[in-house]
């Protein structure tokens, strides 16, 4: 029962999640973070409805969900060894939207539609379920930049008259992305890094924060830029390289790092 949970109770499953997590394996800590966070919602829930006289994970801190040991620059080079690696032109449009784009995988490419691409401009619409209840951002529109244009020019043209979800293969929920995606990875060179979808929308908002301001790219990745600066902007040895070459001065010019970061392996 609910009512029996107590503080001391919250106390040892906090340590337990920490230590042995789901399989005698300790959680990373930002998962730990995300499931104390989510009994306090769901207990000061509780509280408020009269379920339960106080909440007993009140006392707990919830702490950062961000965890900088878990980021990774996928370089736009190695995102394109890949997709050259992938078996049809579906797989292609998965991992270019989700690098060279920056959208959600999967609940943003599921949703993608033949009628939300603007071939004349080259922009799409973009619909996230995921902030969807966030006043302005459940659409959004994200440029079709160069890398990802012919990759989605090459599947339209193959794709089924009357054909509507750009990548139908998404709507099985039979997929399994994650496997296949680390498959292609090896068949690339490369070994699979941590957090395989999300690090490749952060190196895609790392690239744009680059170039541009942080507005646009936060209005281009459907989120606040606080969000972007918390959990998606990484630093590269790049940066380092630029700050150590040219000083306050050289970071001040907007080229730099575009230069320096295709020069840097």
């Amino acid at each position: 029962m609910v009512t029996e949970i107590t503080p001391a109770n919250a106390d040892h499953w906090r340590k337990a999640i920490s230590e042995n997590g789901d399989r005698r394996k300790p959680l990373a800590v930002a998962t730990v973070v995300k499931r104390v966070h989510v009994a306090k919602c769901i207990f000061s829930c509780a509280r408020r409805w009269k379920l339960v006289p106080k909440n007993p994970f009140e006392h707990l801190r919830a702490g950062p969900q961000s965890n900088p040991d878990r980021a990774f620059y996928v370089r736009p080079e190695v995102a394109q060894r890949i997709i050259d690696q992938c078996p049809c032109p579906q797989w292609k449009a998965i991992i270019a939207l989700s690098r060279f784009a920056g959208l959600r995988c999967p609940s943003e490419i599921v949703e993608l539609r033949w009628g939300d691409i603007n071939w004349e401009r080259s922009l799409m619409t973009v619909r996230s379920p995921k902030t969807a209840a966030h006043d302005g951002h459940a659409v959004r529109i994200v440029p079709i930049t160069p890398e990802l244009r012919p990759i989605l020019q090459a599947l339209f043209d193959r794709a089924p008259e009357g054909s509507e979800a750009v990548v139908p293969r998404l709507t099985d929920p039979t997929t399994n992305l994650r496997t296949t995606f680390m498959k292609l990875i090896a068949r690339a060179g490369y070994e699979p890094w941590p957090r395989l979808f999300h690090n490749m929308r952060a190196s895609c908002a790392t690239d744009w924060a680059e170039a541009l301001p942080a507005h646009v790219v936060a209005k281009w990745l459907g989120h606040s830029p606080l969000v972007a600066a918390k959990h998606y902007l990484q630093t590269r040895d790049v940066h380092f390289e630029v700050a150590i070459r040219g000083g306050a001065r050289g970071m001040l010019d907007a080229g730099v790092v575009s230069a320096m970061a295709q020069q840097t392996p």
